[in-house]
């Protein structure tokens, strides 16, 4: 869905691409890589409006940060 928008399930093209954000005590769409929300990896939904199925990704110049924290 994130390149073609198009959704794998139904085939349908109406898409929302819902931001991440980082909001107080961690709430938000993210990961929390460290102690404070600038820390945080931001993740992203895409949703089919037609079937409600749903996505979630990562940026991909984000990915090293996780790497380091997690692995």
């Amino acid at each position: 869905m994130k390149y073609r928008n198009v959704c794998p399930k139904c085939g349908g093209t109406d898409i929302l691409r819902i931001k991440g954000k980082a909001g107080a005590y961690g709430s938000g769409n993210n990961i929390q890589t460290g102690w404070t929300n600038f820390s945080a990896v931001l993740v992203h939904r895409y949703v089919c409006c037609g079937c409600g199925y749903s996505e979630e990704w990562i940026d991909k110049e984000d990915i090293p940060t996780l790497k380091e924290r997690f692995r």
